[in-house]
């Protein structure tokens, strides 16, 4: 795989349903579940792969320690990985060129990527400030799959 094409592609398949992997302050591995999705990031244009974690979730303490991740989407036996180093957008860890309108349509665009849709986008904003969420945008360094 030399792209994020089949990445792409697996979200579909299960609303984006993936594994994030991270690195605890013991260097073990620290894996959960999120929504993930591809888009292009919001100050390079580069395209990244994306999800949102609460502003209290233990991995957004393990992603500023040390800002790398993986990535993996699967349906049935397809599956497609990613990882590399990240880069945060969040109430606590503002990125340059992303003001609190543009992390607000960020947060948007992450769950639209990730295969969300929504009825109310007034009340889902509202949540994602309330939890403090954060984007997560990771530059795929190694890519693998069985698409």
């Amino acid at each position: 795989m030399t792209d994020l094409t089949d990445l792409t592609q697996l979200v579909a398949g299960d609303h984006g349903l993936s594994v994030v992997s991270t690195l605890r302050p013991d260097g073990t591995i620290r894996s959960s579940v999120v929504n993930a999705g591809v888009l292009d990031h919001p100050v390079t244009g580069r395209p990244v792969v994306a999800f949102v974690v609460r502003g209290d979730a233990r991995k957004l303490s393990d992603l500023r320690a040390r800002p790398y991740a993986g990535v993996v989407l699967r349906v049935g036996w397809r599956w497609a990985s990613a990882d590399g180093p990240v880069e945060l957008a969040g109430p606590g860890d503002p990125l340059p060129g992303v003001d609190a309108e543009g992390l607000r349509l960020l947060l948007r665009a992450v769950f639209s990527a990730a295969g969300g849709t929504h009825d109310d986008w007034a009340t889902y904003d509202r949540v994602m400030a309330e939890e403090g969420r954060t984007v997560v945008l990771l530059t795929p360094e190694r890519l693998a799959g069985n698409p």
